[in-house]
Order: structure tokens, then C-alpha cells, then sequence
């Protein structure tokens, strides 16, 4: 509200008037026609649509459970406790349930929400505003309606009174989620004839056409240029004592399992040299099972081999946690690193060269399933889409596990170890969801190890990777111009053959003679890959 009247007033003082300029800026998520439509007559001038948005705040913050306070911490805490006492809820209802109530309660219906984000930043440029950041809670607001008014499906309203934030205080939240992923990647289909979708981590690779709503021409999975095996993909699934380890709900919680996991990382510390990074499936998680660390010993234990630093919820800490532990690394003290799944470090931090010569999966990062977000997704995804809820989560899990494990492998001549830490990971309904480049390197032998065997296999590992790189095996990996054209050639003949092929359920032509029946067998057998099942893989 007061940016709003901050905007309000700046334009009152420069006398200006805001014209209806055809050339608006498009949202990347908005259709193009919108910015073609006749604007609606509340929100041309600059003073109905201020108007406008404040009666809009004023709706949210009724949501929220806040009324007409003035916005201050000890209004927000006193309106969680007035919204606990009168028997509040988390409310999940659809864009159109939304835009209906809004109406009933304010008056405001459709048309123009869908032209606030266009006119709040035309206001911006009339008004010549150089700091944007001190309206970009406006802008939320304004991307909000206009999303809300302009998809009647894919998304859902989310209204959590009860919301805490990360320090524990009630922070009521309201959110507009999107359930359909195909809805950002339609104006690029649209745009442009074709369209080639490409990352490390697309795996199941069958899956994303579902979710993104396409049919591809093209699907294909690419093993990794090698020329030594470079990653030691490791399932451990239980401790020195035998027992099975696992962030299962049922057992997460176990003492043998804590300590299991904090035996893992004090062995790994102190056989692993340079840099370890460990990702845990949660905050709350880490953070319980670092204080049962500190509490029976195992911090201290690890600080013998290496330094600890930790991922939080802070970016300022984290950023300067990120910097001390390359420092250490770089003096030889080496560091372990304690970090989240779907935290910011492993969306995008990489882990090169020493920094990262050992990464360790401390479970399978499941999603929280209680999120009500989550579950309105999950149906969703049922309904349109027939993708089921188990596919999907592990789908997921695996996706975020990838995300985790190339971290560390980011050259032709860096090495790595990967720890997969669950039971679970064993499971082959599991393992088979991880990109091809990861499994390429799965070896039977290492897929239900204890503590002690994976610490045998890892100290061999080691000594080959320690052996010097011949200049002469690395340049093997690159394809001169011969190979390419070679290449291309045997694949227009695969093409060629597959095409003159008749279809099954065609009428089958006369035996030909003897020498052309030859000469077909011949073919087939050099050019068609043997067993090919047309499996996208």
C-alpha cells in the first residue's frame, strides 16, 4: 500500500499522464494477445489503477488473517493467533474459486487483473522510477492478478495462515502455484519450428514429454565421453554393525541410523582426500542429525581429518561458508561440506577438481509429501496428464539426486566419488532413473556395500585415479572431422533402410532372389544396431 501511494504521488508531482502505449512489455509467461486487447477503462488512468491494486492488497491481507493492520511484525504474530483462535485453515482453491470471492467480496471481477502487471509497469516508466527494488513486493502483487485472471488451469491458490518463516516466526503466506510446466514452455513451441530440449539431468528422459506436454521427434540418450573410468558410483546400504541405513519417515529417526551415517562421514573424511560434499534431504533434517552429532563426538572426530562448514537458510552465510571451505581445500587442510538437496548449492554451485572429489547422498531427497502444495500438484498431474503420484515422486528424487552428483564431475580429466547412502538406492525401480552417464559407470559389485567394503573399493579408485593423464588417451575422446562424417553417413543409411521398410501389417511381397536376400541380410546385420527395442534410451 504505500508503494502504491509512493507511485500516486510521484506521478501527481511530475503532472504527468499515463497514455495507452501499445509497445508494453511482455510477461514470459503471458499469452501475446493480451497485450493486444482492449484495456479495460478502470485501469487506463494512473489513479483508478492504483485504485484498483489497493483495494486488491487489502483483499490479501483480509486472506492472511491481518485485516486492516498496519503491516508490522507484531500485527502479523497477532494475526496468526487471532487466525489459530478462530479456527483458521490452509485454504487450496482453484484461479476461478479465487477470482469469485474476490468479486463477491470486493466488487473487482477479471477483465482488469489481467492488465496489471502491463500498466504497474508503464506507471514505473511514466514516473521514471530508477529503484525498482523498493516496489517489488507491488510487482508480486501485480504478476499475482494478472496470472491468477489469465489461467483459469494450471495453477492453484494456496492461503496458509499458519506459515512460519525461517526464523520461526508466523509469517502468513499466500502463493500462487503452478501445477502445469507446460504452460512456460508454450510460447517457445510457438515461437519457433524447432526446438531442441537438452541438460545432464533429464532422466527418465520418457517422462518429460508428459509433464511438458509434447511429442518430440527426437529422443536420445548419450553415454559420457571417457577415457578412463572417472566415477565411482557407490550404494552403500548399511554400516560397519550390518545395520541397514535409510531416511525413511519409519527409521530416520533410529540412533543406529545417526550413527551409521556419522561412521560413513568420519571414514570417508579420513580416507578421501581435498574436498567432500554431503547433501541431506532436508534443513530440518541436517539440522537434527548435525546436533546428535556434535552430542555423541562425531563432529569432533571429523574435525580430525577436515573442516566442517554448513549450507543455511542465510545466502550471506552461505556465500562466505562456500569461500572459507575452498580455502581450505586450496591449503590442503581439506573440508566437508553439509548442504541441502534442493538447496541453492546444489542447483548451482559446482564442486571442480579438488573442491569436490567425493559427494555423498545422506538418502533419497523425496519431497515433503504433506505440502499442500505437493498434493494439489500431484493430482493435478493424475488428472491431465495420467502420471501417478509414486512416478512422479521418484521421478523427482532421482532428478535432485543427478542434480547432486554432477556437482563433482566438471572436466574431461576430473574424477569423483558418489556415495548413494540409502537402502533404497539398491532398489532397481530406483537406480534405473539415474542419467545415463551415472550408470554407465554402476557396477553390480558396488550396488549393496557396508561402510567397510565401500571404503576397500574407494582406497583402489584412488590409486588409479593418482596415476598421471596421458596427453595421448585424452585427446582420444574427440572425434576428428573423418569420425563425424563417418558418423553421419552410417546413420542416413539406418534412416534410409528403416524408411523402405514395409509396415507389419503390410502385405508381405515376393521372396526376392537369392543374391538380393543376401545382400539385404548383409545390410541389416552392419547398419541396424543388434536388439534395437526402440526404447528412447
Amino acid at each position: 500500500l504505500d508503494a502504491a501511494g509512493a507511485l500516486g504521488a510521484g506521478l501527481t508531482s511530475a503532472a504527468l499522464g499515463l497514455n495507452d502505449d501499445p509497445a508494453i512489455g511482455a510477461h514470459p509467461a503471458l499469452p501475446e494477445d493480451i497485450a493486444r486487447e482492449a484495456v479495460p477503462g478502470n485501469v487506463r488512468k494512473a489513479e483508478h489503477f492504483l485504485r484498483l491494486v489497493r483495494v486488491f492488497v487489502h483483499y490479501l491481507k483480509k486472506r492472511l488473517g491481518h485485516g486492516d493492520d498496519d503491516g508490522s511484525q507484531f500485527a502479523v504474530v497477532a494475526g496468526a493467533a487471532v487466525a489459530a483462535s478462530a479456527g483458521a485453515k490452509v485454504e487450496v482453491e482453484s484461479p476461478a474459486a479465487f477470482l469469485l470471492d474476490l468479486e463477491h467480496k470486493t466488487a473487482v471481477d477479471r477483465a482488469p487483473l489481467k492488465y496489471f502487471y502491463h500498466r504497474l509497469n508503464a506507471l514505473l516508466r511514466t514516473v521514471e522510477v530508477t529503484d525498482l527494488d523498493d516496489y517489488a513486493a507491488l510487482g508480486e502483487v501485480a504478476d499475482l492478478a494478472t496470472l491468477v485472471a489469465t489461467y483459469p488451469d494450471g495453477f492453484s491458490v494456496v492461503v496458509d495462515p499458519f506459515h512460519r518463516g525461517p526464523t520461526g516466526i508466523p509469517e502468513p503466506k499466500l502463493q500462487l502455484a503452478c501445477l502445469d510446466a507446460s504452460l512456460a514452455i508454450k510460447p517457445v513451441f510457438a515461437r519457433f519450428r524447432s526446438v531442441i530440449i537438452t541438460s545432464g539431468t533429464l532422466s527418465p528422459i520418457t517422462l518429460y514429454p508428459q509433464i511438458l506436454d509434447f511429442a518430440p521427434k527426437v529422443v536420445a540418450s548419450f553415454p559420457m565421453s571417457i577415457f578412463r573410468p572417472c566415477i565411482l558410483p557407490l550404494v552403500v546400504t548399511k554400516g560397519a554393525d550390518q545395520l541397514a541405513i535409510s531416511t525413511r519417515f519409519e527409521s530416520r529417526d533410529d540412533a543406529s541410523v545417526v550413527r551409521n551415517y556419522g561412521a560413513l562421514m568420519v571414514e570417508l573424511a579420513a580416507h578421501v582426500p581435498d574436498g567432500i560434499v554431503a547433501f541431506f534431504t532436508s534443513y530440518q533434517y541436517m539440522e537434527q542429525t548435525v546436533a546428535q552429532w556434535d552430542a555423541a563426538g562425531v563432529l569432533r572426530q571429523l574435525l580430525q581429518h577436515k573442516l566442517i562448514f554448513i549450507e543455511t537458510k542465510d545466502v550471506v552465510e552461505t556465500t562466505l561458508a562456500l569461500d572459507n571451505f575452498r580455502r581450505a581445500c586450496d591449503a590442503g587442510r581439506g573440508a566437508v561440506f553439509l548442504s541441502i538437496a534442493r538447496g541453492k548449492v546444489a542447483e548451482g554451485i559446482d564442486f571442480d577438481r579438488h573442491y569436490g572429489r567425493c559427494v555423498v547422498n545422506l538418502g533419497v531427497p523425496y519431497q515433503y509429501t504433506q505440502s499442500h502444495v505437493l498434493r494439489t500438484r500431484l493430482e493435478f498431474l493424475l488428472t491431465k496428464f495420467n502420471i501417478r503420484e509414486a512416478d512422479f515422486l521418484t521421478f523427482d528424487a532421482m532428478r535432485q539426486t543427478a542434480q547432486c552428483i554432477g556437482r563433482v564431475i566438471r572436466s574431461k580429466t576430473d574424477y569423483g566419488i558418489v556415495v548413494l547412502a540409502d537402502a533404497r538406492f539398491a532398489r532397481h525401480d530406483k537406480r534405473s532413473k539415474l542419467p545415463g552417464w551415472v550408470l554407465q559407470f554402476v557396477n553390480d559389485a558396488h550396488l549393496n556395500l557396508s561402510t567397510d567394503a565401500a571404503l576397500g573399493v574407494l582406497r583402489a579408485f584412488l590409486r588409479q585415479m593418482a596415476q598421471p593423464v596421458d596427453d595421448r588417451d585424452l585427446k582420444s575422446m574427440l572425434l576428428d572431422k573423418p569420425q563425424v562424417e563417418a558418423m553421419i553417413r552410417q546413420d542416413t543409411s539406418v534412416a534410409l533402410i528403416n524408411s523402405a521398410r514395409p509396415p507389419e501389417d503390410a502385405a508381405v511381397p515376393p521372396a526376392p532372389s537369392t543374391s538380393r536376400k543376401r545382400a539385404l541380410d548383409v545390410s541389416d546385420a552392419g547398419d541396424l544396431p543388434a536388439g534395437d527395442d526402440d526404447d528412447g534410451g
